[in-house]
């Protein structure tokens, strides 16, 4: 079998002595000629040369915008072993956290995949632009780096449909399997702006609880992980209905009891990041959508002690009068008062902008997310705020039952039976 060096080089000899041909007969041809005869050489040379070549630069218009098509091809072949095994240089990236080592083509290099049973190639080309000495405040890229596809045309509605497609999936879904999961947690808006500013920070999530480590009654566990399977494998049910891709949990019970661990358990077991939003920083309804459309797919939206965040409850107004009166002689409340306080004066975020933000239009951005809100005092939250449609699933977290004290026992003293448990 002829190599695809060897072909390039036979058809690189004829172009050029086509080009040739093409610039003789420009210069002795009259003008009125010269349109039919690059119209029939157009067509003998697409008759030579009977290959399609597709571009996919790294980068899109948005000059430092990475194209997340370019990563997802770059995935796709550093992960699937038919291709890797075909080159010979490659670039070693380290990822998780210095884990693990990932093997990506070098520049230059030339690579085969097969996709029932059509042959193509692809080629990490670089273009090196020319210096210019402009003055800008965003350092230009240097190498301009890009992946080329080549296949027969006989074959170009298998490739640029399926083929493609199956390319892109393949690397996005392996993405996420290999990605360093994040939590991140939202900045105020006043450092939104300048270069390299972002809307969330974030440090890796490392978080060790998993359902098997939570104190709770095993058939509670269950449940739960099931409901859980099910919202992420429910993509077409979703569209099928036609809502958003997207799931409410309230955590409720008395301080302690391990809201925010269940939160790390469904992160680790769903492979999840977490974006824990802290209300009291957000200054209106604006910066609460904005804040939304910048979180990703696959991702776990918290709101911890939403009765604390701000005055979303609906029926403090009522009973307004016997919280003064109670404030008086339960610390508990006067502190939580205090903190009510402290918040109106920073926040303008209402009830209704935080109802649009679970299930409103913009809810809809990204998908595949659980919005989950944990409170202490569950009667305290208005009815319209956990409604079954928003909160769909409510836990609630009690203290200890004696199948859970077993739980601690076995993860704090490796005890998984003593006689005092017959007793």
């Amino acid at each position: 079998m002829v190599k695809m060096g060897e072909l390039w080089a036979t058809l690189g000899s004829v172009i050029a002595s086509l080009m040739f041909v093409r610039a003789i007969l420009k210069e002795y041809f009259p003008y009125q000629l010269w349109g039919y005869i690059e119209k029939y050489s157009h067509k003998l040379v697409r008759f030579v040369y009977p290959y399609i070549e597709i571009t996919f630069p790294e980068f899109t218009d948005e000059r430092l915008k990475r194209s997340e098509i370019f990563s997802a091809i770059q995935t796709y072949l550093s992960a699937n072993d038919s291709v890797r095994t075909r080159a010979s240089r490659f670039k070693a990236d380290v990822v998780k956290d210095s884990k693990s080592i990932v093997l990506s083509m070098d520049d230059k290099e030339e690579v085969t995949d097969e996709f029932k049973g059509v042959k193509v190639w692809w080629v990490l080309g670089k273009n090196t632009p020319k210096r210019d000495f402009s003055f800008s405040f965003y350092p230009a890229a240097d190498e301009k780096r890009f992946y080329k596809l080549t296949f027969h045309k006989s074959h170009r509605d298998l490739i640029t449909g399926s083929y493609i497609s199956h390319v892109l999936d393949e690397g996005k879904a392996t993405t996420v399997r290999n990605r360093q999961r994040k939590l991140y947690s939202n900045n105020p808006s006043k450092n939104w702006h300048g270069w390299k500013a972002t809307k969330w920070s974030h440090v890796h999530f490392e978080h060790p609880a998993t359902f098997d480590t939570l104190a709770m009654e095993r058939k509670k566990k269950e449940d739960i992980k099931k409901d859980l399977k099910k919202f992420s494998e429910s993509k077409e049910y979703y569209k099928k209905i036609g809502k958003a891709w997207k799931r409410g949990y309230l955590l409720y019970g008395p301080p302690g009891t391990g809201k925010s661990t269940m939160v790390a358990a469904m992160a680790n077991f769903l492979n999840y990041d977490i974006y824990d939003l802290e209300l009291t920083t957000v200054q209106d309804n604006t910066e609460l959508r904005t804040l939304l459309i910048e979180t990703s797919s696959k991702s776990i939206i918290v709101i911890e002690d939403i009765d604390c965040s701000l005055d979303l409850t609906g029926q403090r107004e009522k009973k307004k009068e016997k919280d003064d009166e109670e404030e008086e002689t339960d610390p508990i409340k006067k502190k939580q008062k205090e903190m009510e306080k402290e918040r109106d004066k920073s926040s303008k975020v209402t009830l209704s902008g935080l109802l649009n933000f679970i299930d409103g239009l913009w809810s809809a951005c990204g998908g595949e997310r659980i919005i989950v809100f944990t409170t202490n005092f569950v009667d305290k939250l208005d009815p319209a705020l956990i409604r079954r449609g928003r909160m769909d699933k409510r836990i609630e977290m009690s203290y200890c039952s004696f199948e859970a004290f077993k739980v601690l026992a076995k993860n704090y003293l490796n005890i998984e039976w003593h006689e005092a448990f017959s007793g």
